[in-house]
Order: structure tokens, then C-alpha cells, then sequence
């Protein structure tokens, strides 16, 4: 039976890994990190093509779910490199992230742009690289658009949801988020604003400039300090 549990965990630790999950334990203080890469566009409820790097939602909940409920896992690292995608998809990872009751901590990499912003704040502390950049936008859709009142309504209804996410998880206020997302000054036949590194850390949507150990150091600081006020 013991053999069967074993391979079992070693399965389900190799699935983990091919969508950028695994645990970090190797801690000398005991403390077991779980690492979560959200990379490529995040996926919605359709498919991308297989050349594609994506981060799929429905493997990305579960987990998350699963990490709430396991009381050995202390804290959670994410990795951020991504281009945006599905607002749904990006808003409920984050609010995920946001409800976790263990500490977490994110870091952007190579870029964390539109539907990334909000999965960036969503961690209780931030870290960019110094090359590192986000990108605020206002929300583009796919397909047909009919023009009508009702659908650029529904269009500030979804930016509003953006826009009071990143406001109530950053140090940066609502409407200072939407002049980033509508300036017409930086982007050539396009609105938004791209900030690089510690530029995003002035602003307020990042919460400090650092590398890897930054913001592992970072975690275990916080994860001490739940443990000693419990």
C-alpha cells in the first residue's frame, strides 16, 4: 500500500511540474513553499493552439483549492511572466490568490502585463526584477462588437472590476490606475502605460524591486511571523 502512495505522489508532483507547479521543502527552518509559474496567456474557457504558452485556470483553481486545505504547505511563490489574457480567467485566479489564508508573494519576471497586473497585486507583498515590465490597458475583446450603449457599458463594467482589484490590493488608488490604463501619450495607435521595474515600484503597483531570493527571503519572513502569532 505504501508503494502505491508513493507512486501516486510521485505522479501527481511530475503533473504539478509540467504546469509549472511543484512544492520547494528544502528549507533548513522546515518551511514548505508551494511555487505557482503563471507564464505564456492565461487560458479562459477555450483552448489555445498547442504551439502556444498558456496558463490554464481550471488546473490553476483546484490547486489552489488544494493548497488552502493541505496544513503542511506553509506559504506560496508566484512566478510571473505573462502577456495577460482571459479577464475571467486572470480575475478569479487572483481573487483565489488574494482569499488564500497562507502567506504569499509574487514576483515578476520578464513581464506581467494587462490581465497580469491584478495576478502580480494579488500576493500580500510584490516584487519586480529591474528589467521587469507591467502593462495597463484598457480591456480589448475578440470578435464581433456590436455598437451599442449597452456593450461599452458592459466594457467599464469588466474595467471596473480590474481597476477596483488593483486599487484595493496595491498602493496605488483607483483613479491614479485609470489614467495608466487610458493615457494616449506612450503606446503608438494604442492606450496604456508600460512601467519598467522600479518605475512600477514608484507608482505603486509593485511593492519593492528584487530577484529570486528577494522574495523567497521575503516569504519565510512572513511565514514566520504567522507562525509566532499563532
Amino acid at each position: 500500500m505504501k508503494e502505491e502512495e508513493k507512486r501516486k505522489d510521485q505522479k501527481e508532483s511530475r503533473e504539478l511540474e509540467n504546469y509549472g507547479q511543484m512544492t520547494l521543502e528544502g528549507s533548513r527552518k522546515h518551511r514548505k513553499i508551494h511555487l505557482l509559474s503563471i507564464i505564456g496567456e492565461v487560458e479562459g474557457h477555450e483552448n489555445l493552439s498547442g504551439s502556444s504558452k498558456t496558463t490554464k485556470y481550471d488546473h490553476v483553481l483546484p490547486q489552489l483549492a488544494q493548497l488552502e486545505d493541505d496544513d503542511s504547505v506553509d506559504g506560496l511563490l508566484v512566478l510571473l511572466n505573462t502577456s495577460g489574457g482571459d479577464v475571467d480567467a486572470g480575475l478569479a485566479i487572483a481573487e483565489m490568490i488574494a482569499s488564500l489564508s497562507m502567506p504569499a508573494v509574487s514576483l515578476v519576471l520578464g513581464g506581467s502585463h494587462s490581465i497580469g497586473v491584478p495576478l502580480a497585486v494579488s500576493a500580500d507583498y510584490s516584487f519586480i526584477v529591474p528589467t521587469g515590465t507591467v502593462m495597463v490597458h484598457p480591456v480589448r475583446m475578440n470578435g464581433t462588437v456590436i455598437g451599442a450603449a449597452q456593450t461599452y457599458e458592459y466594457f467599464d463594467m469588466i474595467q471596473d472590476r480590474i481597476l477596483s482589484f488593483i486599487s484595493g490590493h496595491a498602493r496605488i488608488a483607483y483613479d491614479q490606475v485609470k489614467r495608466l490604463m487610458l493615457n494616449t501619450e506612450m503606446l503608438t495607435r494604442d492606450l496604456g502605460t508600460v512601467l519598467v521595474g522600479e518605475e512600477a515600484v514608484r507608482r505603486g503597483l509593485i511593492d519593492e524591486v528584487g530577484g529570486i531570493s528577494d522574495a523567497v527571503r521575503k516569504l519565510y519572513g512572513l511565514i514566520d511571523g504567522r507562525r509566532k502569532r499563532t
